[in-house]
């Protein structure tokens, strides 16, 4: 154990004196001496040193042998002892003074564990450190657009924020510490009010290799190269803290999204249980999550929106191409803004409210063109996102979208279901309209369409939404007319395959052209609007029964995968249903058809006459009709019997039939009387349609006999706009005919 330095100078005193008592002279007592001059003048000091000096001259007089020399050794040995002595007395001070710096930031390096949120951390920075900037004083700045605002700081500065520029700048754009030993010689340096300091050291603090904040330390004596070094450390330490707390809030809120995402059953629920729990996690006031619906976007959930004016647009809907959450929607990128008001998209009800943060993110969805939901949240001050920030959102973006698509799926059954047990419950023409508007909600992309069901060998409109479906009852297609619409060939259509148009590949109206008038699909149908369309075939037995057609009047990459995933959900339930309507409709069509020639009686006349008057009465298209009586038929009759004569009266059934046009009704009127309705026909298409007529039937003879017809033509709406009106001009024009031995007369 080493001695202590004053039991030294006494003992080297004494042993001194006891040397001359003994009768030691001056040379041999002078040693002893000089260790206690060195010693008290490496304790306590050049002064004290002399004064050992002195005394011990002093001591050296009482004996013999004294020589001044004596004095100049001993003053000499103070000097050096004195040299020795400050260096280590120094070295002590610092090295206790780096004790000191290196257990405050041991101890805070210890507590940095118990922060449990990244605002938390931070805010106990300058607490933790207060005692290493005495005399100055310790910040945690943060970034903002124009600067940087103090989060913490102790003691506490009237300065509350300060702009881009001096030591902060300097730390936050090149990432790395900046030390000022005297801050006099910093050009930008920003002195905080109140305190003189001599020295500034910064420190960037990281998250996710971002600078998300400035540890600041300025105080009145210089920080040793050790400390700085210790302070340094305790900054990455600081950083890397605060990675574990993303990592940490990462993980706990995916964990609580997959738990509040499993108790919801419905998508506006899972919806707005996600969006309180981001808008918690991220300390954002609102947020909305929207769902494209053709024309329109839906908010399917939102939160913290008070403001009328929002709550409106929130009912409403974005207005197609309004808005960041249409442009995430068309360009699948996620957008984060701090000046919303100079975005291109901006939404005017928000601009002129004065919101200026948000961040826009898609929601995947598989394999669609687009992202069918788009979050965005916000708030009204300026805000700048951070890497992790942006992180954490992306991954709760990608969980939600995952666990909506589950609750999609559960959706898309649950109405199927529904379908199915209305089916019992209502009678089956009454869920067309229901089917289609629940196929439209379902269908991704789908925001109008329309179901054309098989009558005969027909196709016609029984259900539309978007469109006018009066306006296109009018409109009967062929078999062959829906193949070419389809494009896909009859064997894919048996298969039930759906397929998609799209107006970028080619002209959706010029299609619908080529099997329907152009002047009803144009108005009633809008075809020129339609920017892409999904045609679902519904077969059943050898025969398709039906087309589904969904559309969609804005975005030509409207539909993909998941629309045609979607679409087939409905095929089964439509077979069924179309099914029992073709039973029921056997039943009804026993009763307008007549059985001999297959063609509709009177009754089915009247009953479609009043229905095509009312569509050329609203749309302003013509509307003919022919009256038709056989000649000769009364001879074949009595002359070669009845048998003959029925026989006959198919012959002309038939003959009607290979020159009726696409879209003319044919009936029989009664006994040798026939009848011809023609949609959108003008008198003269009218008189040349009954002139193949009576050439078709002049050709029909039986052993010898030989037919003919006379034929009346009245029109909608010159000849009248009544049944009755209509029927008297067509019946007396055919008299006239037969009075005349015309073949038709208009």
């Amino acid at each position: 154990m080493a001695l202590p330095y004053p039991v030294v100078a006494l003992g080297s005193l004494l042993l001194g004196l006891l040397a001359g008592v003994l009768g030691y002279t001056a040379p041999h007592i002078l040693p002893w001496l000089m260790i206690f001059t060195a010693s008290t003048a490496s304790v306590h000091g050049l002064s004290w040193g002399v004064a050992a000096s002195l005394a011990s001259t002093l001591v050296l007089l009482l004996f013999p042998g004294f020589n001044t020399l004596a004095l100049a050794l001993l003053l000499l040995s103070a000097y050096l002892a004195h040299g020795i002595g400050e260096s280590l007395r120094r070295a002590h001070r610092r090295a206790k003074a780096l004790a000191r710096s290196q257990r405050l930031l041991a101890e805070a390096l210890e507590a940095l564990p118990q922060a449990e949120n990244r605002e938390e951390l931070l805010r106990s920075l300058p607490g933790r450190l207060a005692a290493l900037g005495e005399g100055g004083h310790v910040g945690v700045w943060t970034p903002t657009g124009q600067g940087f605002r103090l989060l913490a700081s102790i003691p506490p500065l009237s300065l509350q924020e300060v702009p881009a520029s001096g030591v902060l700048d300097r730390a936050f754009r090149e990432g790395r510490p900046v030390h000022v030993p005297h801050v006099g010689q910093e050009p930008g340096y920003i002195p905080a009010p109140g305190l003189h300091t001599q020295t500034e050291l910064a420190l960037p603090l990281k998250e996710r290799d971002q600078v998300v904040a400035i540890l600041n330390l300025e105080r009145g004596q210089p920080f040793a190269p050790e400390e700085v070094e210790g302070l340094v450390r305790f900054a990455q330490a600081v950083s890397l803290q605060l990675d574990r707390l993303a990592d940490l809030e990462e993980r706990r809120l995916i964990a609580d999204l997959s738990e509040r995402l499993q108790s919801a059953s419905t998508l506006e629920e899972a919806g707005a249980k996600a969006l309180a729990l981001l808008l918690a996690s991220l300390g954002l006031p609102s947020g909305t999550l929207w769902e494209a619906r053709g024309g329109r976007m839906a908010a399917l959930a939102y939160h913290g929106v008070e403001e009328p004016s929002l709550l409106q647009v929130l009912r409403e809907g974005l207005p197609y191409g309004v808005g960041l959450a249409w442009q995430v929607y068309e360009t699948q990128s996620p957008v984060f803004t701090a000046r919303y008001a100079e975005e291109n998209r901006a939404a005017p009800t928000l601009k002129a409210l004065g919101w200026r943060t948000f961040a826009a993110l898609p929601l995947p969805s598989p394999g669609a063109p687009r992202s069918r939901r788009v979050l965005v949240v916000g708030q009204r001050e300026e805000r700048l996102w951070r890497k992790a920030e942006v992180e954490r959102l992306l991954l709760f973006c990608r969980t939600l979208g995952l666990g909506l698509e589950r609750l999609t799926e559960r959706s898309r059954h649950e109405a199927v279901n529904r379908l199915f047990l209305n089916l019992l419950e209502v009678p089956p023409e009454d869920l067309y309209q229901p089917l289609l508007e629940e196929a439209i909600r379902q269908v991704p992309g789908a925001e109008a369409g329309s179901l054309l069901v098989l009558e005969g060998k027909e196709y016609r409109y029984k259900a539309a939404l978007g469109y006018d479906l009066e306006g296109l009852k009018g409109v009967a297609f062929s078999l062959e007319d829906q193949l070419r619409w389809y494009g896909q060939g009859r064997e894919k259509a048996l298969r039930g395959e759906p397929r998609i148009l799209s107006a970028e590949a080619q002209t959706i109206a010029e299609i619908s052209h080529e099997t329907a008038p152009p002047e009803v699909m144009d108005a009633a149908g809008r075809v020129r609007e339609i920017q892409a369309n999904l045609c679902l075939p519904i077969p059943y037995k050898g025969e398709v029964l039906a087309y589904l057609n969904l559309d969609n009047l804005h975005d030509p990459k409207a539909f993909g995968e998941d629309s045609l995933e979607a679409a087939r959900f409905f095929a089964a339930p439509l077979a069924t249903l179309l099914h029992e309507v073709r039973t029921r409709h056997l039943l009804e069509e026993a009763a307008l058809t007549d059985p001999l020639t297959g063609l509709g009686n009177r009754r089915a006349f009247d009953r479609y006459l009043l229905e095509e008057l009312k569509r050329a009465e609203r749309y302003g298209y013509p509307l003919s009709l022919a009256i038709l009586d056989l000649r000769g038929f009364k001879q074949v009759n009595d002359r070669l019997g009845h048998a003959v004569g029925d026989l006959a009266l198919i012959q002309v059934a038939q003959a009607l039939g290979r020159e009726r046009r696409n879209g003319d009704r044919l009936f029989r009127w009664g006994g040798d009387e026939f009848a011809a309705l023609f949609p959108h026909t003008p008198k003269q298409g009218a008189i040349a349609a009954a002139f193949r007529y009576a050439q078709a039937i002049q050709k029909l003879c039986f052993e010898g006999l030989c037919l003919g017809v006379n034929i009346g033509v009245a029109t909608f709406p010159e000849d009248g706009t009544t049944p009755d009106a209509l029927l008297s001009a067509a019946d007396t024009r055919m008299y006239e005919a037969k009075t005349r031995g015309l073949a038709v007369f208009a």
